[in-house]
């Protein structure tokens, strides 16, 4: 609840930035893509969508052979412990078919901002890569440490996502800039999968992944098999969809088992020819994805940006007293908010029916809740006017789908 406005402040005054001084480097289309991925994402984290294989608990307990006692030690132990775990998840993210599904949204904008760094995986159900935090384990480091340590190594990584910081003289040797992050966020043949660190850079340096950004070679920012929607919860699958359905379609049962742990991007030769796919054969020449909209349609995005803000404090301000399944309700009209308003930023033209479905969804929570999860005790008009707004949606919807080949009725 503290993070996401100071993030929200920190991105808006990016965008004030690059105005100001002619290197406007945030789209606003881009940007609500980027936090509304943010938004779905620590929705999910939220409501613990997600089960750890091996919790980090349970290592400790039947692995530590030592406890240390001073604080200072402990803490500086965890962090180096979640960094060293950070590269070596991150790597195997980008070089493993099954694992790029899980980090392929933090790559998927072609512009590389401070807003692109809440662009955060909802498709990971299964936590397996704990034992990485093994170090850790094995010198007793307490979970209720990694626990506070973890989303602050986690916060730190945000900052470096922006065009605006150049070279930082000594610090390029020590910690990730954002020149690192640059070449990592790259699709440039001498940039691609290279700079996995997370806060310190010496792993790349010390496991040779590491690449310097060079000015004669600018970094072009994306992935190579685009994703061409603004929506989040698409891209989250993309990638998983393919492999499906790569696996279905491939004649050789070897084919359909390996296709999941062979490097990213690997398909079958037999899918490849009957099946090909779009994959940018130029870095410096190809067609960003931006589709045609009004000014209008951008004013009713951040709008509806806005609106889901105070939604999602109401819900991690008052948890405990929705309870459960309540939370799991709520944490579905947060998701297909999301997705009814990216659908309506793509101009696709069942986004109407999309926002039909989250309006009927919310009368019927209404109805069921006989409320909204307690929110009547401000003030009983609530209900009323959460209707009115999703039945504004309806209307806005319509409107702009009906008008999209026409931007200028917009």
């Amino acid at each position: 609840m503290y993070a996401i406005p100071v993030f929200l402040l920190l991105v808006v005054f990016e965008k004030w930035y690059g105005w100001k001084k002619g290197k406007d480097t945030v789209l606003v289309m881009d940007m609500i893509s980027s936090l509304m991925s943010g938004i779905t994402n620590v929705t999910k984290d939220v409501l613990g969508l997600s089960v750890a294989i091996i919790s980090y608990g349970w290592l400790v307990k039947h692995l530590a052979i030592m406890h240390i006692e001073n604080n200072l030690a402990v803490i500086f132990i965890s962090f180096i412990a979640l960094d060293f775990s950070g590269y070596w998840i991150h790597r195997i993210q980008h070089t493993t078919n099954i694992f790029w599904n899980a980090h392929i949204i933090h790559h998927s904008s072609e512009e590389f901002n401070l807003a692109c760094a809440l662009r955060q995986s909802i498709s990971v159900f299964f936590k397996i890569f704990t034992f990485f935090l093994l170090p850790a384990a094995v010198l007793g480091v307490p979970g209720e440490v990694i626990a506070v340590v973890a989303p602050l190594h986690l916060f730190m990584q945000f900052w470096y996502h922006t065009q605006h910081i150049d070279r930082m003289g000594i610090l390029e040797k020590i910690i990730v800039t954002p020149s690192h992050h640059r070449v990592h966020h790259a699709i440039n043949p001498e940039y691609i999968d290279k700079n996995y660190s997370q806060i310190f850079i010496f792993w790349d340096m010390l496991f040779g992944t590491f690449q310097e950004e060079k000015k004669e070679i600018v970094p072009v920012y994306g992935i190579t098999r685009p994703a061409s929607t603004w929506n989040p919860i698409k891209i989250n699958f993309q990638h998983l969809w393919l492999l499906m359905k790569d696996a279905w379609h491939t004649n050789q049962w070897k084919d359909k088992l390996k296709i999941w742990f062979m490097p990213t991007g690997w398909r079958p030769a037999d899918v490849e020819e009957k099946f090909p796919i779009y994959k940018i054969s130029d870095v410096y020449h190809f067609n960003k994805f931006n589709p045609i909209h009004s000014k209008a349609l951008e004013i009713w995005a951040v709008f509806q940006l806005l609106l889901m803000l105070p939604y999602l404090f109401y819900l991690f301000g008052n948890i405990a007293s929705i309870g459960s399944p309540g939370i799991f309700y709520y944490g579905l009209f947060i998701f297909l908010s999301v997705y009814s308003l990216t659908e309506l930023m793509d101009g696709n033209k069942y986004a109407i029916i999309w926002e039909i479905i989250k309006t009927t969804y919310v009368i019927w929570l209404i109805f069921d809740q006989q409320g909204w999860f307690g929110a009547e005790k401000f003030s009983t008009l609530i209900p009323a006017i959460i209707v009115s707004i999703q039945l504004l949606g309806i209307a806005a919807a319509f409107y702009f789908t009906k008008n999209k080949l026409n931007p200028t009725l917009n």
